[in-house]
């Protein structure tokens, strides 16, 4: 899988990651007033990092400590995001079927990232 990918551009979780935080900003973006300055920048940052440290984590290859570092980085933001949905939708922010579909996909992101931390012997040159 990982001898196949030229960038951190081709890899899905990557491609997946930076999908989602531009509908989290998206959705941020109708949050209540008082909420611009704490819950929409502690979801916005958070959604954003994730795709940042995948990224991140590509360039740190040649060293596989490095690599996975940065990879559970970005577990750790997406789990991060779990929490900013429960929030959303335990204030009422979010409907129950968006929170779904945002925390499965977080989910499978989180999967993914797994997986790359399990197997990083294959990514690491």
């Amino acid at each position: 899988m990982g001898v196949f990918a030229k960038s951190f551009r081709d890899l899905d979780v990557y491609q997946e990651s930076l999908a989602i935080a531009l509908e989290i900003h998206a959705f941020a973006k109708g949050l209540p007033t008082e909420e611009r300055y704490a819950l929409a920048d502690q979801m916005r940052r958070a959604s954003r990092s994730v795709a940042a440290n995948i990224s991140e984590s590509w360039r740190k290859r040649r060293y596989k400590a490095a690599f996975v570092a940065k990879l559970s980085d970005s577990e750790t933001e997406a789990s991060e995001m779990q929490c900013w949905l429960d929030f959303s939708l335990k204030a009422g922010y979010m409907t129950k079927e968006m929170y779904q579909t945002f925390d499965l996909r977080y989910e499978k992101i989180i999967s993914q990232i797994v997986l790359m931390i399990d197997g990083a012997e294959k990514w690491c040159r």
